[in-house]
């Protein structure tokens, strides 16, 4: 029996067809985490739906409106990459309401895992990128609304930039959401680092520069990494995001985006983590949340590996380790 949920609902799917975004995978990770005995039926836990009012705390009612009602422009659904439903909607709401639960058991228990969400796509007004609604944004502002906890910190390990979150919790409310400039990118040989104030929430995005999206708000702490960065590299640039911010910022609860796409064989990143690295990324993370006594919530992200299960075996691991830190009695990092 793990010491922390996993959150997953039997009727959670996209229904979005034939589409870069395996859909498949939160099935294929609930079914390979009870047959190698990772985790019992009694560890997983069912979420419902997130209110429209919680979906307020992140979106405008106007973008709300829009995916009720089914009256986004073509533009607006050429930006989702996914084809609109009604259904769409009511699985992202329910993912919403997932990721809530899943924080929810992270202040009870140290640690909650929605086998889902992490859409960090989505900003106030608009979705993009596979992306309807930002979970996180919701789950941590009806957590602060209901008085459960007063600061944040996201941790965005994705290989695309958070862009949604930055925009969401940016010091300024995000501009008008202009046309997508032409995916052009500027070529660094060096990780290119950028820091900015933050308020409530802290968020940070270790991504890889030259991707998408090609319009990156800025984070509260952002690094950009070149093309081909492996293990090593990364894992260091990680150690440094993660001590700068917490010197910077005291967060009553860590959202971790456990990306499964900075994979050197992801169909849509570019740089060259080993699945080992990845497995050492994650361990980084919690070890660093658990020295410090700081509740996790994780939530999978994105992950399109040639071959499904690896992604598979990249979100299991993000189980595995969790349930190895928070069991150990060592808390050193």
């Amino acid at each position: 029996m793990l010491p922390f949920k996993l959150v997953c609902s039997r009727t959670f799917y996209l229904p979005i067809g034939q589409n870069a975004f395996p859909v498949q995978k939160y099935r294929l990770i609930c079914k390979h985490l009870l047959e190698k005995g990772i985790a019992g039926p009694e560890d997983f836990i069912e979420p419902t739906p997130a209110s429209d009012e919680d979906i307020l705390l992140a979106h405008t009612p106007e973008y709300m409106k829009k995916l009720r009602t089914g009256t986004l422009s073509t533009g607006e659904e050429l930006q989702l990459e996914v084809p609109y439903s009604r259904e769409l909607v009511e699985a992202y709401w329910l993912c919403a309401g997932g990721t809530i639960l899943a924080a929810e058991c992270a202040l009870r228990d140290g640690v909650g895992v929605n086998i889902g969400g992490g859409f960090h796509h989505a900003f106030a007004d608009h979705g993009e990128g596979f992306c309807l609604v930002n979970d996180v944004a919701v789950a941590i502002r009806r957590l602060q609304k209901d008085g459960k906890i007063k600061t944040a910190m996201t941790i965005d390990c994705d290989v695309h930039h958070g862009n949604g979150t930055a925009a969401i919790f940016g010091i300024q409310n995000a501009p008008e959401s202009p046309s997508r400039p032409a995916m052009t990118f500027p070529t660094r040989r060096l990780p290119y680092v950028r820091e900015s104030p933050a308020r409530d929430v802290f968020t940070i995005s270790i991504h890889q520069e030259n991707n998408y999206p090609a319009w990156k708000p800025p984070s509260s702490l952002d690094v950009g990494l070149p093309d081909h960065v492996g293990d090593h590299e990364y894992l260091a640039w990680l150690d440094q995001a993660l001590a700068s911010g917490l010197r910077q910022f005291q967060p009553d609860l860590i959202c971790y985006i456990a990306g499964a796409d900075p994979y050197k064989a992801d169909l849509l990143g570019g740089l060259d983590l080993t699945i080992e690295g990845l497995k050492r990324r994650d361990e980084l993370v919690f070890k660093v949340a658990k020295a410090r006594g700081l509740p996790v919530i994780v939530t999978m992200g994105g992950g399109y590996a040639f071959d499904v299960l690896d992604t598979v075996a990249i979100h299991c691991n993000t189980v595995v380790t969790a349930n190895e830190v928070f069991t150990s009695a060592d808390s050193t990092r």
